[in-house]
């Protein structure tokens, strides 16, 4: 074993071109396979860092709450109290717990930052087994009391960010959203909460508000651990037969008898929790399984190249392997040394591929975090990795080195040193593995070269779609004025204050306050009736010259005015598809809609003043939804903040410097977070923006590998066909002729590739059709080019072999060899 490799290596070495190339290659592709597979490991495989995670289980309704007002910022499916009905009733459990995560402010005035909060049971982190860092962690009385909580716990890495990494002794005070706590504990650096993708920095205990619990709430996820003999399948058929009674005891109050109906039909089931929960599992696990695919596509036309080339080099050495072979050495240990080159560079290959990947994964991490919230993946080498390392790199090995050690140590010796030593014109049965190879890369190229360009233009697409309103110049400003000590009864008023003071500031041309911001999620539905039709609509309520500040064309009617007030009568602006689905062919102007009760927003008549353009509403990928806009002043659950929507005629950064110095002159003690409207709505499409990025450079990527090995083949073929070429040129062929010859060869081999690659890429593309925007999977311009672009640089590939061969000197060629 030692002298092969000691052999393997020095003739490595004798080709130190070659040798780097076939390294860097694979490199490249094994470190893209090893970091999208280690992204799948942390998304998808990986179980939580707990104590027996296999135990862990949530509980869930089953199909979801079908619109019972889930906040999409939460990964929770049930309310408060469901978990206290499931908490006393249950026996599938030997431990349980409730928590649900959102946005924290902490600090005062200048110094306020977000952090990432956590709130849960008191028996959190016992049943998860979490140990503390330093202190203690949540326990059953801190939940005792009433709202707001003192207690908190906090991350080790927050601990070690924000809090300087001192001893909690000596400052462990925290003003978190306003108020005092005492931050009684650290987490181990290895627990980032539930959600995957996600960390949490400040976990607090459940408390008991004054009021009742809100039972419409559904912000609660429920998990606990399977008592010793439990299956889930058990426990989910427990869970059914619990829920009539559970969705009977918490049933909805202040809703129509018709949604409390449904809601008492929920039934909840078990599900697996040992990998927590994850909203980046959900969207991104197609994506990178697809992305793996890809890669190891890549991968394939990498060794079917490297194969290729150590065919070349097998076939010139066949005169040095004819004579060991003559001289007794067996054909099992020449395998073994030829086979050995193949391993170093597999081996070589892998070790810089698992280094590269540290830095591709970083890249693939900052794809993903353009979308909000920000990604945090804890990602290790565990034995998965490296395991997916090893069989890589095994399966490499034998790809492109097993097939051209087989044909050298077959080859008859006496055949290959008359053919060394006289050279023998090379019949085509010579290279009709190597033609396949080629072929086969041709083909996958062509599919991978066709995906890519799907994806960037499907994200091209997204980024220049028009949505129905204005997204350049737009700034986002989310204001709190909790600390103003302003009446409930005067929040209107003072938007409409701030409103004022904002317009005045110079290069502002407008703005205007909204309770839910179109494209970066929310949204709040209404149960609504007509004269003619009842059914659900989208409802926002807008301050006046919103519809001027977003650019959305009024069609009918009138925009709001400040003469509609708190206490006047209720008016209402639709959208063009709310009047399509709920009004007909009826004039829209003067008819009066009615919403269903709710909770704080109790059945209301109103009459449409206005009519709209549709714009897109929660997401560009679906279309407008019926939409009803109200006026800001007549928000039932208005409150000491506001979402304002600024346009400018600076750049976005100017204008968030001009404002965010007018208010902190004239309202210091106001929280406002700004950010560019445009670039919140690009940041959501994350998925478009990975695929567009990584299949695109792989797509190429493909191409370009194949065209070098199609350009290897055809040298070879003419380097190895020169003695024929100089009898040719020597019985009176034209230049012209020589080269028609060989771009024939060309030409057949991309015909062929392109025959097999045209079908494989009209299935394949059909997979990502879900992925796409704007474009159809089996888009006839996108396959035509990517075709044309393959088929161009392979013809200019073979073209220069051709025009080398069309050149050869009878005299030089027929002294060949």
């Amino acid at each position: 074993m030692y002298t092969d490799l000691r052999y393997g290596l020095r003739q490595l070495l004798k080709d130190p071109g070659f040798t780097t190339v076939a390294v860097f290659i694979l490199a490249l592709v094994i470190g893209a396979n090893t970091a999208i597979f280690q992204l799948l490991d942390a998304v998808r495989l990986r179980t939580l860092p707990i104590q027996k995670p296999h135990e862990l289980v949530e509980v869930k309704i089953v199909g979801g709450n079908r619109g019972m007002g889930l906040n999409p910022a939460q990964y929770g499916g049930l309310t408060r109290p469901i978990w206290q009905e499931i908490r006393d009733a249950q026996q599938a459990f030997s431990g349980a717990f409730a928590w649900s995560s959102g946005d924290v402010r902490v600090g005062k005035g200048s110094e306020l930052r977000r952090a990432d909060g956590l709130w849960a049971t008191g028996d959190f982190f016992r049943v998860l087994g979490v140990r503390p860092w330093q202190g203690r962690l949540l326990l059953p009385e801190d939940e005792a009391g009433t709202c707001p909580a003192t207690k908190a716990v906090v991350s080790h890495s927050y601990w070690q960010s924000h809090m300087g990494a001192r001893d909690l002794n000596v400052d462990n005070r925290l003003i978190v959203d306003g108020e005092p706590k005492e931050v009684v504990g650290i987490t181990p650096p290895e627990f980032y909460g539930l959600a995957v993708g996600q960390h949490f920095d400040i976990a607090q205990p459940f408390c008991q508000p004054k009021e009742e619990l809100r039972r419409d709430a559904f912000s609660v996820s429920v998990m606990g651990r399977l008592r010793p003999g439990w299956t889930l399948e058990r426990a989910s058929a427990h869970f059914d037969t619990l829920s009539p009674g559970i969705f009977e005891a918490t049933a909805l109050t202040g809703y129509g008898a018709k949604t409390v109906e449904n809601y008492k039909k929920f039934r909840l089931a078990a599900y697996p929790a040992s990998g927590g929960v994850s909203e980046l599992r959900r969207k991104y696990d197609f994506s990178l399984w697809l992305l793996l695919a890809t890669t190891g596509l890549v991968l394939l036309i990498a060794c079917v190249n490297l194969a290729n080339l150590m065919l070349a080099k097998a076939s010139v050495r066949e005169r040095e392997i004819a004579v060991r072979l003559a001289l007794g050495a067996s054909r099992g240990r020449l395998f073994r040394q030829l086979l050995m080159e193949s391993a170093l560079l597999a081996t070589v290959g892998a070790a810089l591929g698992m280094w590269l990947a540290q830095m591709l994964r970083q890249v693939l991490i900052l794809a993903l975090s353009a979308e909000r919230p920000e990604v945090s993946l804890s990602i290790e080498t565990d034995w998965r990795v490296l395991l997916f390392i090893t069989i890589v790199a095994a399966l490499t090995c034998i790809a492109f080195g097993a097939v051209p050690a087989l044909r050298a140590t077959h080859t008859d010796p006496i055949t290959a040193m008359k053919s060394g030593g006289r050279g023998l014109t090379a019949g085509r049965e010579r290279f009709s593995l190597q033609r396949m190879m080629v072929v086969g890369q041709i083909a996958v190229s062509l599919v991978l070269l066709a995906g890519a360009l799907l994806f960037v233009r499907s994200f091209s697409n997204l980024l220049t779609f028009d949505p129905g309103m204005r997204q350049q110049n737009i700034t986002l400003a989310f204001i709190g004025f909790h600390d103003s000590q302003i009446p409930r009864d005067r929040y209107a008023e003072f938007q409409h204050t701030l409103l004022e003071e904002v317009r005045s500031a110079p290069g502002i041309l407008g703005a205007a306050t909204t309770t839910h911001v179109p494209l970066i999620g929310g949204s709040w539905s209404h149960g609504i009736r007509t004269s003619s039709s009842e059914g659900w609509s989208m409802f926002t309520w807008v301050s006046p010259r919103y519809f001027e500040t977003m650019g959305i064309a009024l069609r009918a009617g009138r925009e709001f005015n400040r003469d509609d007030t708190r206490t006047s009568p209720r008016v209402a602006v639709v959208n063009e598809t709310f009047v399509n689905k709920w009004l007909g062919s009826v004039n829209p102007i003067g008819q009066t809609l009615r919403t269903s009760a709710e909770p704080n927003f109790p059945s209301t008549v109103y009459e449409i003043v206005g009519v709209v353009a549709d714009t897109k509403y929660e997401d560009v990928r679906r279309e407008p939804p019926a939409e009803v806009f109200g006026p800001g002043p007549q928000y039932p659950a208005l409150g000491p903040w506001a979402s304002m929507l600024i346009h400018s005629s600076m750049a976005p950064e100017a204008a968030i410097a001009t404002v965010k110095r007018l208010l902190r002159e004239r309202h210091p003690e106001m929280v406002v977070d700004f950010s560019v409207f445009q670039s919140q709505v690009q940041g959501r499409f994350g998925q478009e923006r990975l695929m567009a990025m990584v299949s695109g450079f792989f797509g190429v990527l493909a191409a370009l590998l194949a065209v070098i090995g199609l350009y290897g083949l055809i040298s070879y073929f003419v380097t190895r066909r020169r003695h024929e070429m100089g009898i040719r040129a020597a019985l009176g062929a034209q230049p012209r002729d020589l080269r028609w010859l060989v771009l024939r060869e060309t030409l057949l081999l991309i015909a062929i590739g392109t025959a097999i690659g045209l079908p494989a890429v009209l299935m394949s593309s059909r997979l990502a059709s879900s992925l796409l925007f704007g474009i159809t999977a089996t888009d006839p311009i996108t396959i035509a080019s990517s075709t044309l672009l393959l088929t161009g640089a392979a013809i200019l590939s073979g073209y220069l072999p051709a025009r080398r061969a069309a050149k050869v000197d009878p005299m030089v060629a027929l002294r060949y060899e």
